[in-house]
């Protein structure tokens, strides 16, 4: 009986020795596997949370690939085919309208002139220099569609400017007039229109060929003129109740600003041999209520009580625009000063010195395109400028008048 005892306790033994060495022996060599985790509902848990894992992750931040900087610039044909084009605005990146002095305001849209006009002034006098002239858009003109000229027409027999307002949704119509009878004349008549850094609207005007007009603040011949934007006179204009702004102008023809330093600019054609000395072409900066000379001064003359130009060149250059460059897209030029020179046949840039109220270079950037008139600065910041070549005053080349833009060049 013993025995019989002893061998069962044997065989249990044994049979529990083997149950435990088989769980620990992997079975025809396979490792064991990790079970896929269970997908996590979206429901939030309240399970307790280590602080640290509450931290948020914060990315290093992406760095901007540098952008290519342009090693130089180059001249391109934008349009051609324009009759005598005296300014040029873009209301959109892909539009922008020109202003003929025969009358016509042109559309180019995505770089296809319009055929059509899409606008034209029946009472423009185009004679001599005068015509349909200066352009400018309201500084809010996404909101309100306003597009302000001046030209020249006749009343009572006079040649007058004026300045008028025009609604641009569609069909282009005439709105109201802004300001009117500005001495004018079939020379010095102006008019170049422009929106100040203070949203006012600028106006220069030629002595309408009677000199002593330029010095009398009564008139508005020969002076920049400054009115808001419904024609009325700014409270803080500095002669009363006067949109006379400055005074003692010839011919101006240019208006720009340099903001950062709030310094106005203006060009100003000089004497043309039957009122003086030939030459004596200016660039001016524009103060409240100063007196730039003429016809008392030209050229390097000094008077007591008037503003001495910048520069002025002699041989004449006849500066008809003018534009303080002030964008990235052409580093080399920015803070530069350009005009159009119409008898110096060309664009002139000039290179300010630091108190921008001085001039240290003058270069000639652009030549063999004949007659320059204007030179504006595009939403893509190009230089754009028009020649002049039909005007009466050239040989038109085939092709003009035209539109070209100055763009960067990169390798």
């Amino acid at each position: 009986m013993d025995t019989i005892k002893k061998t069962c306790l044997a065989i249990s033994f044994l049979l529990v020795l083997i149950l435990l060495t088989g769980a620990c022996v992997p079975q025809n060599n396979i490792e064991p596997t990790r079970s896929p985790m269970p997908t996590l509902s979206p429901e939030p848990t309240h399970s307790p949370v280590p602080a640290q894992l509450n931290t948020p992750i914060i990315e290093p931040p992406i760095e901007e690939e540098a952008q290519p900087l342009p090693v130089g610039w180059e001249v391109e044909l934008v349009v051609q085919d324009l009759e005598i084009p005296w300014s040029v605005v873009f209301p959109q990146e892909n539009r922008l309208l020109i202003t003929e002095r025969t009358g016509r305001i042109r559309e180019v849209v995505d770089g296809v002139l319009n055929p059509t006009a899409v606008f034209s002034f029946d009472e423009v006098m185009e004679v001599g220099e005068a015509g349909l002239m200066g352009m400018a858009l309201h500084p809010d003109y996404e909101q309100n569609n306003y597009v302000y000229v001046c030209y020249a027409t006749s009343v009572g027999g006079s040649m007058i400017d004026r300045v008028v307002r025009l609604i641009d949704t569609g069909n282009m119509r005439l709105d109201t007039i802004i300001l009117d009878n500005i001495p004018a004349a079939r020379f010095h008549a102006g008019c170049r229109l422009k929106f100040g850094p203070d949203e006012k609207l600028y106006i220069s005007t030629g002595d309408s060929l009677s000199p002593q007009l330029a010095q009398d603040v009564d008139s508005l011949a020969g002076k920049i003129l400054r009115v808001n934007d419904d024609g009325s006179i700014p409270g803080d204009n500095p002669f009363a109740d006067s949109p006379v702004f400055s005074t003692g102008h010839r011919n101006p023809q240019g208006i720009s600003w340099d903001s950062e330093k709030g310094i106005m600019y203006a060009s100003e054609h000089g004497p043309s041999g039957f009122d003086g000395p030939g030459g004596g072409d200016e660039i001016n900066f524009i103060i409240p209520g100063g007196n730039y000379g003429w016809p008392l001064v030209s050229h390097d003359e000094v008077l007591e009580g008037t503003i001495k130009p910048m520069i002025q060149f002699t041989p004449a250059e006849a500066p008809g625009s003018m534009l303080f460059y002030d964008r990235d897209e052409l580093p080399f030029f920015k803070g530069n000063l350009f005009f159009g020179a119409l008898r110096g046949e060309g664009v002139m840039r000039l290179i300010a010195g630091e108190d921008g109220k001085t001039i240290q270079n003058v270069e000639k950037i652009v030549n063999n395109v004949g007659r320059v008139r204007e030179v504006t600065v595009g939403p893509d910041g190009s230089i754009y400028f028009t020649t002049s070549n039909r005007d009466g005053r050239a040989d038109p080349r085939e092709g003009d008048d035209r539109l070209f833009r100055i763009i960067p060049v990169f390798e």
